[in-house]
């Protein structure tokens, strides 16, 4: 289990390129790196990421010796994590599109995911621009409902799913929704972060969805770890 604490934001790792509209890492890619570390990434391992960003989290599972195929709807980021793929001279295997589309038959031993979680006002997630990255409609469940659901078919016998996702939007619906799709699933960590400035921008919506109270300033996060069996 990673240990729960309070988190600072995490600056990017050293000569990390993040064009521009492309999530930079913060706080939960650090969480989730640290959850990564307590997983088999050596080589021989098939490994997916779905949402690669800058492609930080990929490259720091390449860099174990996995086989690391990573996937993101928008092309700038798909271009950025070729760039940091580059420079760092790791292998990674880019996919540009919905995840679900692109990695049809195939299986991995981990799928690991830092999806869009922060609840937004609107019927769904914004088809374009760089609030993709982190909104996921009004209660932040578009994309981590679509991985819970999506899983098992990714997963091998004995394949791990972790995923990094705020308090804020059901850690347990997430555990619910995988153990009902035949995993074995469960909190494995929990820390605290300030709020950012979206949370600070949405601040009176939050509260009238009760999804915040007064003065609430840090954030939840969970990583949750599922298991095909």
């Amino acid at each position: 289990m990673v240990s729960s604490t309070a988190l600072t934001p995490a600056p990017p790792p050293p000569g990390l390129i993040a064009l521009p509209g492309v999530y930079r890492p913060q706080a939960d890619t650090r969480f989730l790196a640290e959850a990564l570390d307590h997983e088999d990434l050596g080589p021989g391992r098939d490994v997916l990421e779905i949402g690669t960003g800058t492609g930080a989290l990929a490259l720091h599972a390449a860099g174990r010796g996995a086989r690391v195929t990573a996937v993101d709807v928008s092309w700038t980021a798909v271009l950025t994590a070729r760039l940091n793929a580059l420079r760092r001279r790791l292998p990674l295997r880019l996919l540009h599109g919905d995840f679900a589309g692109r990695t049809a038959g195939r299986r991995f031993d981990l799928v690991f995911a830092n999806p869009p979680y922060v609840p937004a006002p609107g019927e769904g997630p914004p088809a374009h621009g760089r609030e993709r990255a982190w909104d996921a409609g009004p209660d932040g469940r578009a994309v981590i409902d679509r991985i819970c659901a999506r899983a098992p078919a990714l997963l091998r016998a004995g394949g791990s799913l972790l995923m990094v996702h705020s308090g804020m939007c059901g850690a347990q619906e997430t555990v619910d929704r995988l153990s009902g799709a035949g995993l074995t699933a469960g909190i494995t960590a929990r820390t605290a972060v300030p709020w950012g400035p979206v949370l600070r921008g949405r601040r009176a919506w939050l509260e009238l969805r009760a999804l915040a109270s007064p003065y609430e300033e840090w954030e939840e996060l969970v990583i949750i770890r599922a298991v095909s069996v």
